[in-house]
């Protein structure tokens, strides 16, 4: 146990502090770096991933999930050698537990597989002292010796990693079942370079994307929410002067290998093979050597290599210590770092407190990043400021002129301002673009029906429903341009199929009690609103239609109820209290329908009608008041 102690901490050499005050300084480091966003909101694809996840909040939350079993796992691997040292036979219990734990991370995210990895050139390298050149020239050789280095012949270590091995199939295994083994449909907005025709620009491209990581690594000034469509346009020659950055990566590169596999130092040689590995294995998977993935450069993939370049530079910096006079003035150059770090840190942190940070944070790093200009459009325009909205997202399309999400949103916007004809050439060209589009194929109807274009509003409609079988908000647009058509009872249907999709469909089930109100079936109406009202007991607007219709059934007494719980449940809308003194009138409650019809008219001077009863009111009073004298 004592040796394995030394040698571990000849790797990691211990705090010069005590290890309470390493732990609390540690700590308050990290609280300094994120204390600004702990209160934050939920932005860009947490909103999805968490609020809005059907499942389980926590479960979307899948790369912190899988950080945390990676940690555990790691944690668990180094137990098992610090128990394999006491007691040989404790060690796989420790060893079956990390295997689990990664299993879960991997679970959770697609770079879960290398944390099995990782455990193993942990383990192979840290305990098992592997010497990889030794291993190398004795291949190359044929050399008959191979058999006598001690990490082959150690069966422990053997076992472990058939453990691993089996363990990470096991998983992938399960993964696949579950997901499926095909792989996922991306767009060339997504990744430009794995769509290149020439073998050559992606090549060159994806190094390129390497250089970038491991630039963000190095000084992480330049960071974005999303590096997509655009953000780093493609490099298509050598005469490019980008190509400078990934020759400085690869130069750096080889030099460590280099040094990792040829230093005399022994030492040196695990320290660089192992940062190394931890740098490079768990980047692999987001590198786009195995397959095809959905982002350029996704800050998150470089969770895991951090602790690789964390281990790289520490060592540098011990090594560059050791080789200078100037040792004051190398510890206040890593001083300075870390504190420049920690500032960006609290900076970043800032930036996701909230949406509207997040998104214009991004503006100064990927200006020609079209997805940036959309979302914060899109946020602007959930705030109520469709002027500047507008804006954004006509940059948006202006930078990307097949971006349909922000052709939708446009159009949708200029609907409401009733710029209609442009709104109808928007999503015209949003559906030719994307045919299969469902949300813009109905929001063309919505324009169409506005235009009186009635036939094209419909097949608008049919195509979106067609696209989206499950399109609850669809069926009810359907069912509004029957009802303007007088097709009644393809409305009902329309809005009955909304309901039947989303039972919680508000406005479907208040449109078809008013159409059967009006249409004077009150006894269907009647049930249908009772029927709603047991989905969505809270609704006061359900309330209120389902009043009116006992109200002209004679029932008061329920109707008075369910418009003093309407009123209740929403105290300002005039026409609540304009209708309860209507019912209050018909009942001979004057008294009471004269308060009512005050308060309405308060609340709504220009209610003609409200206007036209309490006139009325006010006559049979003083008709009344003339009689009675």
């Amino acid at each position: 146990m004592a040796e394995l102690d030394a040698e571990l901490d000849h790797i990691f050499p211990s705090s010069v502090l005590p290890p309470s005050w390493a732990k609390l300084v540690v700590g308050f480091v990290s609280l300094v770096c994120f204390a600004r966003s702990y209160d934050g909101d939920f932005v860009f694809d947490d909103s999805e991933a968490i609020v809005n996840n059907k499942v389980a909040g926590v479960v979307g939350r899948a790369d912190l999930l899988g950080a945390l079993f990676f940690l555990l796992s790691f944690l668990g691997y180094c137990k098992a050698f610090r128990e394999h040292n006491k007691e040989g036979t404790h060690s796989t219990f420790w060893v079956l537990l990390s295997i689990l734990l990664g299993a879960l991370a991997m679970l959770c995210k697609e770079q879960g597989i290398t944390v099995l990895g990782l455990n193993a050139v942990f383990d192979i390298l840290v305990i098992g002292k592997l010497n990889v050149l030794e291993i190398v020239q004795k291949v190359l050789h044929k050399d008959k010796s191979l058999e006598s280095i001690g990490v082959l012949r150690n069966g422990g270590l053997l076992f472990r990693m058939t453990l691993l091995a089996s363990g990470g199939a096991g998983v992938l295994f399960v993964r696949w079942r579950i997901m499926g083994t095909g792989p996922p449909a991306f767009t060339e907005v997504d990744n430009p370079a794995s769509f290149a025709e020439s073998i050559f620009v992606r090549a060159i491209n994806y190094n390129y994307y390497y250089s970038l990581n491991a630039w963000l690594l190095l000084c992480p000034w330049w960071l974005c929410f999303d590096w997509s469509m655009g953000c780093i346009p493609l490099i298509k020659s050598v005469g490019d002067w980008r190509v400078i950055a990934l020759a400085a990566l690869w130069i750096c590169l080889i030099g460590l290998i280099r040094q990792a596999l040829c230093s005399e130092d022994s030492h040196r040689r695990r320290i660089l093979t192992l940062g190394l590995g931890f740098l490079i294995i768990p980047f692999l998977p987001a590198s786009n050597l195995f397959f095809r993935v959905g982002f350029v450069v996704a800050e998150r993939v470089l969770y895991l290599p951090s602790a690789g370049y964390c281990m790289l530079l520490t060592f540098g910096f011990g090594t560059l210590s050791k080789h200078t006079k100037k040792k004051k003035l190398v510890a206040a150059f890593v001083l300075g770092i870390l504190f420049i770090n920690t500032l960006r840190c609290m900076i970043r942190s800032g930036d996701w407190r909230s949406e509207e940070q997040l998104f214009r944070s991004a503006l100064s790093v990927c200006p020609l990043n079209a997805k940036v200009h959309y979302n914060v459009g899109k946020n602007l325009a959930d705030k109520g400021n469709q002027t500047a909205a507008v804006r954004y997202y006509r940059e948006a399309v202006r930078l990307n002129p097949k971006y349909v999400h922000a052709m939708n949103n446009l159009g949708n916007i200029l609907k409401e301002r009733n710029e209609l004809q442009e709104a109808e050439e928007l999503l015209s060209l949003a559906v030719q673009i994307q045919p299969d589009f469902a949300a813009a194929w109905m929001n063309l109807g919505i324009v169409q029906n506005s235009l009186k274009r009635f036939e094209a509003a419909e097949q608008s409609y049919r195509t979106a429903i067609k696209h989206r079988r499950k399109y609850p908000d669809c069926y009810y647009n359907l069912g509004r341009l029957y009802a303007d058509l007088n097709r009644h009872v393809d409305a009902l249907n329309a809005w009955r199929n909304a309901t039947v999709l989303k039972p919680e469909h508000s406005l479907a089930w208040n449109n078809m009690i008013i159409l059967l109100d009006n249409t004077g079936n009150l006894a269907q109406a009647e049930a249908v609103g009772r029927e709603a009202l047991e989905l969505i007991p809270n609704d006061h607007s359900l309330m209120f239609s389902l009043a009116n219709v006992l109200g002209k059934s004679q029932k008061y007494k329920e109707s008075e109820a369910l418009f003093l719980k309407a009123i209740k449940a929403h105290p300002n809308a005039a026409s609540y209290h304009g209708n309860l003194a209507v019912l209050y009138h018909r009942w001979g409650h004057l008294d009471l329908a004269k308060k009512h019809y005050e308060i309405s008219l308060q609340l709504d001077p220009t209610a003609s009608g409200t206007k036209e009863n309490y006139g009325l009111l006010r006559r049979k009073l003083e008709q009344m008041q003339k009689k009675d004298v």
